[in-house]
């Protein structure tokens, strides 16, 4: 199972570029302090590192997807 990511929305799209509103979407935020897991690959280091400023990155521990599917 690939490395994870947990990405958190701390600032407002509002009055930014529409490329960064696109690319939080694409990420799957779209409202302050939402949060969803994203698998770290280079795509999404890429648009991670695009809206840096308006997140929040966590590592998540490697863990089994049964313990992982127990956890939601």
């Amino acid at each position: 199972m690939p490395k994870m990511l947990r990405v958190t929305q701390i600032a407002s799209a509002a009055g930014r570029k529409p490329g960064q509103r696109e690319t939080l979407i694409g990420l799957g935020l779209n409202k302050l302090h939402r949060s969803r897991i994203v698998p770290d690959t280079p795509s999404a280091r890429g648009m991670i590192r695009k809206v840096a400023h308006l997140i929040t990155v966590t590592d998540l521990p490697e863990t089994s997807p049964a313990a992982e599917e127990g956890a939601r």
